[in-house]
């Protein structure tokens, strides 16, 4: 058993020695375990089964091409041993009232039906289970039963029932030994003393299909990154295997289009969502890495690149020069299907030199930009908080006090204020964690 599995009196915690941090992605990780590492107690929520966020979906990451899950999954340890930081993964934020040094905070913990004290996360119930539904953690291209975990380093590793889906056949009950699944678990409400709270809610990814035109939802083998992701996994639906979803091929020919959903007025969002340029280089490089015998022609089609990172500008060139990507200014207008092969065609502008092109691709990958996420205003609501044009928490003043908000004692770290890649989310983790021990610190002074 955790840490993380052990039976918390949270009411009982004192405000001035607590925090509270929302979202348990890399940067909510950093923030909770710099808290924890001064002395003080955290409850980290999550709304998910399990911690982790985003970057555990991820098959490698820029600009190194490091394994995301070798550097997420001793993190993930990291956090559910720590003897100061309480997981309410499966849990969502209801209401937030007080002040800096003395806020409460409103938690509805979700029932699991699965007890995490008596769950020793050993997947023995999962065969039992005869109802199979589409996995959203690999982006629905691969199935999961109702009984679950998301991936194999699941954080708590404690098995979670899908209550939209189980048709309590009671199959799982019998099948676990541990006595550990009890279907008549009610959602639990809790209240929270803080002293700081961190918002680290992540981002969701701007939703590709709305524009029609790219063929989206309409031809198989157009597929968006986070979905190129989970296949190119060797965690993913398809064992790592690259192949195109209409027939199981390896393609030949790959097109990634970038900005989708990105810096367009039209569709509400103006701002550039700064790591879709990299994340699709590296995907296009990660094409030639995995079948560099196969794949033959891999391009991008861009409206400009913004690689200002460090290692950025080296690992673009890289890209050109020993991998051989092709790169290729201009805006894709339409995309088409043929209808024998299913290989999709692109109608595009080649603004550097003026060339209108028609361009065949075994596969199309949609690079879209980065959104808030869904509820991150009703956070913001609780708070007092009012969120920017963009959707996302702004700082009051980011020149002198880049993660703090508006409201005394309320910090805001990675996505939740704007677009950012892993390290600059894990430095405003880090950046959030020590405004929120000065709080704590100060008795809620500022």
């Amino acid at each position: 058993m955790t840490i993380a599995d052990e039976k918390v009196d949270f009411g009982s915690m004192r405000p001035a020695e607590t925090a509270v941090v929302v979202g348990g992605g890399v940067a909510g990780m950093q923030a909770a375990l710099d808290i924890a590492d001064q002395g003080y107690q955290v409850v980290l929520v999550e709304k998910t089964p399990s911690i982790g966020g985003v970057m555990a979906m991820l098959d490698k990451t820029f600009p190194t091409l490091d394994c995301s899950a070798c550097i997420l999954t001793p993190r993930l340890s990291q956090v559910s041993r720590h003897p100061n930081i309480k997981l309410l993964t499966y849990s969502e934020i209801k209401g937030i009232s007080g002040e800096a040094g003395n806020f409460r905070v409103q938690v509805l913990k979700k029932a699991r039906r699965v007890l995490e004290d008596k769950c020793s996360g050993c997947g023995d119930c999962v065969p039992h289970c005869p109802v199979q539904v589409r996995n959203e953690f690999d982006q629905n291209l691969g199935y999961r039963k109702a009984i679950y975990i998301g991936f194999p380093q699941n954080t708590p590793l404690v098995y979670t029932i899908d209550k939209d889906n189980c048709i309590k056949c009671e199959l799982c009950v019998k099948s676990c030994q541990r006595d550990a699944i009890d279907l008549s678990m009610e959602d639990e409400q809790l209240e929270i003393p803080a002293g700081a709270i961190v918002i680290a809610t992540g981002y969701e990814l701007f939703d590709v299909s709305q524009y029609h035109r790219l063929g989206y939802g309409r031809f198989k083998n157009v597929i968006n990154a986070l979905e190129y992701e989970r296949i190119i996994n060797a965690a993913g639906p398809t064992g790592g295997k690259l192949m195109r979803l209409s027939d199981g091929k390896i393609p030949k020919s790959i097109g990634f289009i970038q900005c989708v959903g990105a810096r367009d007025v039209q569709k509400g969002v103006p701002y550039c969502s700064r790591v879709c340029c990299m994340y699709g280089i590296k995907n296009a490089v990660m094409s030639k890495e995995l079948q560099h015998d196969i794949v033959k022609n891999v391009t991008v089609y861009y409206a400009d690149i913004r690689a200002y990172g460090k290692g950025f500008e080296e690992f673009y060139t890289m890209a050109k020069e020993r991998f051989g990507i092709k790169f290729i200014r201009g805006r894709v207008g339409e995309v088409s299907e043929d209808s024998k092969t299913k290989n999709v065609k692109i109608w595009a502008e080649n603004t550097e030199t003026g060339e209108f092109l028609k361009q065949e691709h075994e596969l199309l990958v949609l690079c879209p930009g980065i959104l808030p996420p869904k509820g991150l205003k009703e956070l913001a609501d609780y708070v007092g908080l009012e969120v920017s044009v963009d959707g996302f928490i702004p700082i009051q003043y980011p020149a002198s006090n880049p993660v703090d908000t508006a409201v005394p004692g309320v910090y805001v770290a990675g996505c939740a204020e704007s677009a950012k890649d892993i390290p600059d989310s894990v430095a405003a983790g880090s950046a959030a964690a020590m405004r929120a021990s000065i709080t704590l610190a100060q008795g809620g002074e500022q």
